[in-house]
């Protein structure tokens, strides 16, 4: 029978299912180990989507930015992610039309040092800045990436009114020439 672990905390946050997932590490003389998934415990917690795609992203300089990224229904996915090496400030816009929070923002420093992860339901755009040079994160999707159903939200939008707390160093031409959100924007 399935025990669910007392190490594994969820902290919710003031956005409806967006959550921060934190383990506890077992130490000894090897080092460390800490689980960041396990289907019965999610399930436990009522996050019963099943992961079917994992990325990895390595982000060579300090200052880089990626985002904010989303696919369209009825590809939408959740999301958990990890910082394996590094500083990223992981942000999230919620997008969801009927939310109490639509088209705000959420942000929170992850970290390889403090392993904490944001899981991320349907309906956010996800980006992220590197706070140090070599930072990487690990992605699960609940969907397949399907690139006809991708859409993006440009940083800059006057109507998120995001203000980082370092300069972008590094973007690519597709995230910089995202176009801003017109009044035919409605979330998802």
């Amino acid at each position: 029978m399935f025990k669910k672990e007392e190490n594994i905390k969820l902290t919710k946050t003031k956005f409806k299912d967006l959550l921060i997932i934190e383990s506890e590490p077992h130490s000894d003389e090897r080092g460390l180990f800490f689980r960041t998934f396990c289907k019965n415990e999610f399930a436990s917690f009522g996050l019963n989507k099943e992961f079917v795609q994992i990325n990895q992203s390595i982000n060579y300089t300090k200052g880089t930015f990626r985002g904010f990224h989303y696919q369209k229904p009825p590809y939408t996915d959740e999301k958990l992610i990890r910082c394996i090496s590094g500083r990223v400030l992981d942000i999230v816009i919620d997008i969801r039309k009927k939310s109490k929070t639509y088209m705000n923002f959420f942000s929170i420093e992850l970290t390889s040092e403090n392993k904490k992860m944001l899981y991320i339901p349907d309906g956010f755009a996800h980006g992220f800045i590197t706070l140090e040079d070599n930072s990487q994160l690990i992605y699960q999707h609940t969907e397949y990436y399907v690139p006809n159903h991708e859409a993006s939200i440009n940083y800059k939008d006057p109507a998120i009114n995001l203000k980082l707390p370092i300069a972008i160093k590094v973007i690519s031409e597709k995230d910089l020439n995202v176009s801003f959100i017109d009044t035919d924007f409605k979330g998802l």
